[in-house]
């Protein structure tokens, strides 16, 4: 049904705690029943799906490959997977850039789709790698649809940026069905991922 490629901030502005926050927000979506049941209710009831955390330029790490999801065990498998596996923050944050990886990430698997779709997390503006707008609209070209996830949250270390929902949905996002869920709660975040999760598979 569906290439969906997660892309998860691991900017130095996340704290150590936020970033155990988001994983284990991930672990949880992916272990719920809402995903599952998308699963079901999906066409095929089959998706390929990789986990990527980016900062800066060349700061992209692959914590799953690509891989082919047709039950419940194997969203178990990758919420196992990302468990497993430590996270430290790195410097800046080009969403230029991932989105650029994501495109050529794509072409790389040996998979077939109806829907590419990359959903794509971040507490902040780009600030490397030249305009957002441009890498976006490359990955529109190519029929690839971005879905945002914005940070919203107030730590007391980062000043909160209030308006990122809205820099996400001018500068960020497009394609068919594209939308934002902005997180101003980390309480909130792993049912915010839920929700992001069940629409992207499902297709709704």
């Amino acid at each position: 049904d569906v290439e969906l490629l997660l892309m998860v901030d691991i900017s130095r502005s996340m704290s150590a705690a936020e970033l155990e926050l988001q994983r284990q927000g991930y672990v949880e979506a992916l272990r719920s029943d809402s995903v599952a049941a998308a699963l079901g209710r999906a066409l095929t009831g089959r998706i390929a799906l990789a986990y990527v955390e980016w900062a800066g330029e060349g700061r992209q790490n692959i914590l799953q490959d690509w891989t082919l999801i047709e039950s419940r065990e194997d969203l178990f498998a990758v919420a196992d997977a990302i468990e497993m596996e430590r996270t430290f923050t790195q410097s800046r944050t080009s969403i230029t850039a991932a989105l650029r990886y994501g495109v050529a990430y794509f072409d790389a698997n040996a998979f077939d789709s109806m829907r590419r779709v990359i959903d794509i997390s971040g507490d902040g503006p780009n600030n490397q790698g030249g305009p957002v707008v441009a890498a976006r609209d490359a990955a529109l070209a190519r029929g690839i649809i971005i879905n945002g996830l914005p940070l919203m949250t107030d730590d007391g270390a980062f000043m909160r940026i209030d308006d990122l929902d809205v820099y996400y949905d001018r500068c960020v996002i497009g394609g068919p069905g594209a939308f934002v869920v902005p997180v101003t709660d980390w309480a909130d975040f792993s049912e915010a991922v839920t929700r992001k999760l069940v629409l992207e598979i499902a297709g709704v």
